[in-house]
Order: C-alpha cells, then sequence, then structure tokens
C-alpha cells in the first residue's frame, strides 16, 4: 500500500489540481481544508484544518508520509498576509514533527532577495525557510506566474488583455519573468515524490520561455486573436494601478495589489538543477495559455 499523502489548501488553485493528479495516479490522499463541505470528492479523505491549532493539526497529519504545503495567503481582514503565514508555517512545520510527517514539499516564490522584493514575494521566501527549518526535511519548489484556470495572476493578465484595446502600464512591462504553465507545476511536484536527490532542497522551476510582461501580454492577445497596444509610464504606481485592475478585471484590488506590486521584481530560473532530477518536456509560453484559455491543464 502506498504512503498516505496530505494536501493542504486543497481547494485551492494549485491544491485542487494536486489532490485530482495525485488520485487519478491511485496514491492515497488526504485532502486538508478549511470547509470540507464545500470539497466533493471520490476516493480522497477529507478533514477540516485549523492552522492556529498545532493539537488538531497534529491530528490531521498521523499517519501521513508527505505532506503538501500549498498554503498562501493573499489578504487578511485583521492583519497583514505575511504575519498570518509566518505563524501558519511555522504551525504546520511544528505539528509535522509531532505527527511524524516524514516530508514536506512546498510551492514557493521565485524573486532574489532584497529591500525591493515585494511583500508577497518576500512572504513566500520566508514561508519556505520557516519549513526548512524544522525538523522535517522540506523541498522547496520556487515558480513565477502560474498559467492555468483558476490562477488570479493568469486571470488577471487574460482580463486586462481581453478588455483593454490600449493599455497604460507602469514600468514593469519590461520586467522579466518566466511563466510556467500548471501541468508543469503538478508534474514537478509529483516528480519530486520519487526522487531522493530532491530532499531537504531548493529548487526554481519554471517555462522554457523568458519573456517581458509586454511580450507575454501580446503574444496572448495573438492567441485571443485581438490587436493591443501597450504604452509603459513611469508614474503610474502599484497602488493605481491596483485600483486600475480592480475596474477592468474580476481580481479585487485586495488582492491584484501584492500581486502588482511583485511585478517590478525579475522572477527568472537562477537554478536549472529541477531539471536532471525530473526531466520533463516542459510547455511552451504560447501553448500554456492557449491550455489556459481553453481551461484545460
Amino acid at each position: 500500500m502506498s504512503e498516505l499523502i496530505a494536501v493542504t489548501g486543497a481547494s485551492g488553485f494549485v491544491g485542487s489540481h494536486v489532490v485530482n493528479y495525485l488520485r487519478d495516479r491511485e496514491y492515497r490522499v488526504r485532502a486538508l481544508v478549511r470547509n470540507p463541505d464545500a470539497l466533493q470528492l471520490n476516493g480522497v479523505e477529507v478533514e477540516r484544518i485549523n492552522l492556529t491549532d498545532i493539537s488538531d493539526l497534529t491530528s490531521n497529519l498521523r499517519n501521513v508520509g508527505t505532506a503538501y504545503y500549498l498554503i498562501h495567503s493573499m489578504k487578511d481582514a485583521n492583519r497583514s498576509f505575511a504575519a498570518h503565514d509566518r505563524e501558519a508555517a511555522e504551525n504546520f512545520a511544528q505539528a509535522s514533527e509531532r505527527a511524524g510527517v516524514k516530508r514536506i514539499i512546498y510551492l514557493g516564490g521565485l524573486g532574489e532577495m532584497g529591500q525591493s522584493l515585494s511583500e508577497h514575494l518576500k512572504s513566500r521566501t520566508e514561508v519556505g525557510k520557516i519549513l526548512q527549518s524544522g525538523t522535517v526535511p522540506t523541498t522547496v519548489l520556487r515558480a513565477a506566474i502560474i498559467l492555468g484556470p483558476g490562477s488570479a495572476s493568469w486571470q488577471m493578465l487574460r482580463q486586462l488583455v481581453e478588455r483593454l484595446p490600449i493599455m497604460i502600464t507602469p514600468r514593469w512591462v519590461e520586467t522579466k519573468c518566466q511563466p510556467i504553465a500548471l501541468r508543469d507545476v503538478l508534474g514537478y511536484l509529483h516528480g519530486c515524490l520519487n526522487v531522493p536527490q530532491t530532499v531537504a532542497d531548493t529548487f526554481d522551476i519554471g517555462g522554457p520561455d523568458v519573456l517581458t510582461y509586454r511580450q507575454m501580454m501580446l503574444e496572448l492577445a495573438d492567441v485571443l486573436g485581438k490587436r493591443r497596444r501597450i504604452y509603459g509610464i513611469p508614474v503610474l504606481t502599484p497602488k493605481l494601478s491596483s485600483y486600475w485592475v480592480d475596474l477592468v478585471t474580476e481580481v479585487p484590488s485586495s488582492i491584484a495589489r501584492p500581486l502588482i506590486d511583485g511585478l517590478k521584481n525579475e522572477v527568472i530560473c537562477r537554478d536549472n538543477r529541477i531539471k536532471t532530477y525530473v526531466p520533463l518536456t516542459l510547455t511552451p509560453y504560447r501553448e500554456a495559455v492557449t491550455l489556459a484559455v481553453n481551461e484545460q491543464v
């Protein structure tokens, strides 16, 4: 019998796909979510998770071999999402140790640490460090924008291109990014399960193409059969951009703001060792956005 695998954030964008991906490959999966009633899955254990209660969390992780940590806040009504994520990661690391979890796999974000790194990307890096500072060996995979149905970044990008024939953007339009298809993220998350060399290490994951956000939007426009003009100006701030995105897209400003703030940071792979350990045929950007437009993985 295969080991039991826990997936936190199982009702979220990546987590829901990971659950289905593993279940379809006949792994034993325990989905950990805040609201079990909202998740209907055949062939999967579903448990309520409370990241503020270590005892409860420890119980959720009993008999688990590998735990996927796929939780990341974008907003919190009472405090910063970074503080919320910090506490949740600390509790999860402690509960995993108490429960005897053998391994954690965490999906974080690309971005080089420094004063200019956005709070959003700093938080994702900090969570990885907290998990790795515990006693349970933790693998951290760092990704830029994930292209797939359900991604807030993808939704924002697509709706801007769909709805605005002319875009006035900040300087981030020329920032380089290495987006990755959802199918490739799932391939890496699954591939690490069976490769001992990936245990307790950090890896960058990205698609085969490095593009500016201008290039990404123009290529997407071509896939959608639309002609678009993009003008970058230095005076448009992330805060103003978030209000603009809130008006044009279905992504609320509370989520758009940290996402847009992170667009000023170059997010490309600096370490390609993962390709040796988990060799995948990576999906080119145009194919990835075509799949995402058609809501396919």
